[in-house]
């Protein structure tokens, strides 16, 4: 299949050039001939070339910290911090950035993150990896909440495996009663995990996991996957699992639907981010009423095809972002808005009730 210049455009956000992809393995293959072994240690995130963005945006309120979604194609465990890799990991870091810049101080770690082909291994065996990249993506959250946050409010941002590791986040540090764990939460802003699976079992699990229910709630998940409707089990959303999710142009978690008149603009990026098309009114959208996933109506999905052989024919994974992108990018702002308003109602009632008292 010819892909236009277009797609080409938007999956670089995803991957790092159509014309340097592997194809992933087709189908879970037991990994055999692959030995994992933990990582003994982080790396060093005190190292400034550890970080990709580092405090990018002193005039704003509110920080971001973004974790990146997956972009090793070559590898077949985690990635090796090569320069390769961080260009490709940059490449698709500044499209994601363009959604947060406008709203947030910006803060992206690099990491030894798990390579695309990881995903058609054994569960057993992906975990595995994915336990690896989050010992790096952990290690760079302490780091950055005891050197370079200075209590200020938060969005956690992934895309892919990058929504993998903010849930990861969620439940080693927002959990339980510690003064730590209370204070994160109260300065959540939200979480922006686009591209990867919540489950009620999930939310079950880790109470501190609270999904969307609207459009200025904070201290929430943000969260949905795209697919054509036509799509039965993918790894990400897999049969008979429903996910929790949210539609990017109504803000509802039910099943209506949202009319292509509600998109505010799908947009493509060039290299650095920077936006090279936007056409308002293309696609509409409604949440599966079975899997959870959000189905995107008015579409050619010849125009939108997988790409990598580990999404089935209709996943549309790979363009989440892209097809609702102003959309989201006005949500991050208003729901920062909405935070950064509460916080100073409260912190008003606080000094009323101080002044009474005294």
């Amino acid at each position: 299949m010819k892909i236009s210049k277009k797609i080409i455009s938007i999956c670089s956000a995803f991957v790092f050039g159509i014309s340097t992809l592997v194809a992933a393995p087709t189908g879970v293959k037991a990994a055999d001939s692959v030995r994992v072994l933990p990582f003994t240690s982080p790396l060093h995130y005190e190292d400034s070339a550890n970080w990709l963005f580092d405090g990018v945006g002193d005039d704003k309120a509110v920080d971001v910290f973004m974790v990146a979604p997956s972009v090793d194609t070559k590898g077949t465990i985690n990635s090796e911090m090569t320069e390769g890799y961080k260009q490709a990991f940059r490449s698709a870091m500044n499209h994601q950035q363009a959604l947060y810049a406008y709203t947030a101080k910006l803060y992206a770690p690099y990491y030894r993150q798990a390579s695309l082909n990881a995903y058609s291994y054994d569960i057993a065996t992906r975990e595995a990896i994915l336990q690896n990249a989050y010992v790096d993506v952990s290690a760079a959250f302490k780091y950055y909440l005891e050197h370079k946050n200075n209590g200020r409010p938060i969005i956690l941002a992934g895309f892919s495996q990058g929504a993998d590791m903010c849930y990861r986040i969620l439940e080693e540090y927002y959990g339980g009663e510690s003064a730590r764990a209370v204070e994160l939460r109260k300065n959540l802003v939200a979480v922006y995990a686009i591209g990867w699976t919540l489950t009620q079992d999930m939310v079950d699990k880790y109470p501190q996991i609270k999904p969307a229910t609207g459009e200025l709630d904070t201290g929430v998940v943000i969260t949905y996957d795209c697919e054509d409707g036509n799509v039965t089990d993918c790894f990400i959303t897999p049969s008979g699992v429903k996910a929790i999710a949210i539609n990017p142009l109504n803000w509802k978690t039910d099943s209506t639907k949202a009319d292509k008149s509600l998109n505010k603009g799908s947009v493509t990026q060039d290299g650095a981010g920077a936006i090279t098309s936007c056409v308002k009114g293309a696609y509409g959208a409604y949440l599966d009423p079975e899997r959870g996933t959000l189905i995107v109506t008015d579409i050619d999905t010849n125009q939108y095809p997988p790409v990598l052989s580990i999404f089935p024919d209709g996943a549309l994974h790979l363009y989440d972002n892209f097809l609702f992108f102003v959309n989201l990018q006005e949500n991050i702002k208003d729901r920062t808005d909405a935070f950064l308003q509460s916080s100073q109602n409260l912190s008003e009632d606080d000094g009323s009730e101080n002044k009474d008292a005294a």
